[in-house]
């Protein structure tokens, strides 16, 4: 198989002419350079016009002899929750003399692939190659996947540690994460259970095996899963959120209430004294002694008695 980086009209021309089966990888085409492209291969003109706009949904149209797939590949950053460009669009035009990969912006797994494709000389049939493509775009989501596996133990262990509005921000940054992959990976899926033996039985493609196409889907299926189940953990996580923050705020609340008990006895004491001083002053309140005995002492013993009330009966220990 040949491996092409640009788009060259003559060579192109020249490999479908043989016959000979190529792999043309373009990195953001510009909408004369994907207009060559369809006339040098003969491409339906509606894919060439979803080519230069870009922006559509994961699909598969089949045009003759010719297919266009639409995926959306997995970029990776991390943190994940903050990644400002989790997919890449890839538009796949299918053959039996070729495979082309557009996309906006440079994707290291199809890179890497290249690279791959360039170390092994073994020949191998042009389904497996179509095949190795599909796979290396839809396997880029699952080292998201693992980071964000990760990201969500974290955050599930500071929120236990003390949950604040940063977590919370957290939260809702991986619920829009999570939504996008999601969106991007139910169509796929759908796309390979409905549709995928049709490019298994393009015309010129040499026939190898449908299992191909099947494996693709049960990797699509098993990152659907992982995804679904992610979103229930940080569910999970809003969930943890709002029992940390109301049981902090009942601490806080049992604090006050505390406090508030042991004034209680003081207010009355002090009310009790102000309103009879004249004949307190006069009867009981005859020396200094008698007067920190009774006014102030009385005060601090019904607040030690109110406290080690408290503490008898476990009201002032943590929730902890």
């Amino acid at each position: 198989m040949r491996i092409i980086d640009s788009i060259d009209d003559a060579l192109i021309t020249e490999l479908c002419d043989k016959h000979e089966f190529f792999w043309l990888d373009v990195t953001g085409p510009t909408e004369e350079q994907v207009e060559r492209l369809g006339a040098a291969l003969g491409l339906h003109p509606l894919a060439v016009d979803d080519s230069i706009r870009f922006g559509q949904r994961p699909k598969l149209d089949i045009y003759a002899d010719t297919a266009l797939l639409v995926l959306q590949g997995g970029v990776e950053s991390q943190p994940e929750n903050e990644n400002p460009h989790p997919l890449e669009e890839i538009h796949c035009y299918i053959s039996g003399d070729y495979i082309v990969t557009l996309h906006r912006a440079p994707y290291p797994q199809l890179t890497q692939l290249k690279s791959l494709f360039q170390r092994v000389s073994a020949a191998k049939s042009e389904q497996y190659y179509v095949y190795k493509v599909v796979d290396a775009i839809v396997d880029s989501y699952f080292p998201i996947l693992a980071d964000l596996d990760e990201e969500i133990n974290d955050l599930e262990d500071t929120i236990v540690a003390g949950a604040g509005r940063r977590q919370l921000e957290e939260i809702f940054r991986l619920k829009r994460v999570l939504m996008q992959l999601r969106k991007a990976v139910v169509p796929m899926r759908d796309v390979f259970a409905r549709e995928a033996e049709a490019i298994a039985d393009l015309a010129g493609l040499e026939a190898d095996s449908h299992d191909y196409f099947r494996d693709v889907y049960d990797h699509l299926i098993r990152i659907t899963d992982e995804l679904d189940s992610y979103h229930e953990m940080v569910s999970s996580c809003t969930d943890l959120y709002l029992s940390m923050v109301a049981n902090r705020q009942g601490e806080i609340s049992k604090q006050l209430t505390v406090i508030a008990s042991i004034f209680l006895p003081l207010s009355f004491l002090t009310g009790f004294f102000g309103m009879n001083f004249d004949w307190e002053g006069s009867h009981l309140l005859t020396g200094v002694w008698t007067f920190i005995a009774l006014g102030l002492g009385t005060m601090a013993a019904a607040a030690a008695a109110m406290w080690w009330w408290f503490r008898y009966n476990g009201w002032t220990r943590s929730g902890d």
